[in-house]
């Protein structure tokens, strides 16, 4: 089963998606790591010089691969903050992986994000419009949805195990 871990930027999806791996023993996959790694630039250079849709036709084609390579193995997939605005994604994430959204307040974002919004291209804008966009797709998108307000990834992680898988 590929579990896919939705939410905004700061969620914690990528630190509660590796110790998630190590601790079932699988491969760890973070979608945007593996669009930098594929464009051969940080993601703050593709959106210069593609712009946030060419970024998210790179994403689109990353979280297909993604998906099918791991659809029928157990893996556990960072999604980016913004993979669910990617057309065709939130039905993909629904039919073939369990996707999990971390869910978080703004403050509780806005604490994770704190000295971490450098090289976050929409960090720079308005969050809370952002996520207010976004948390019905972030909805859509999950066949489950943690509170993770006052969690330690451990914590999130342990909540994962006991109570989705």
């Amino acid at each position: 089963m590929l579990i896919a871990l939705t939410g905004f930027m700061g969620s914690g999806k990528t630190t509660v998606g590796q110790i998630l791996a190590d601790t079932l023993g699988c491969p760890f996959i973070d979608l945007d790591d593996v669009i930098v790694k594929k464009a051969g630039r940080s993601i703050p250079a593709i959106f210069i010089s593609e712009g946030e849709k060419g970024f998210r036709r790179m994403e689109k084609k990353a979280l297909e691969e993604n998906v099918g390579k791991y659809a029928e193995s157990t893996a556990v997939l960072a999604l980016g903050g913004g993979t669910v605005t990617v057309p065709g994604a939130v039905s993909l994430l629904q039919e073939k992986t369990l996707c999990i959204y971390l869910k978080a307040t703004l403050d509780t974002l806005l604490t994770h994000l704190k000295g971490a919004r450098e090289g976050r291209p929409l960090a720079q804008g308005n969050l809370a419009q952002l996520l207010q966009e976004r948390e019905a797709l972030y909805q859509k998108a999950a066949h489950i949805c943690l509170d993770t307000d006052g969690l330690s990834p451990q914590e999130i992680v342990d909540e994962i195990i006991i109570d989705c898988l």
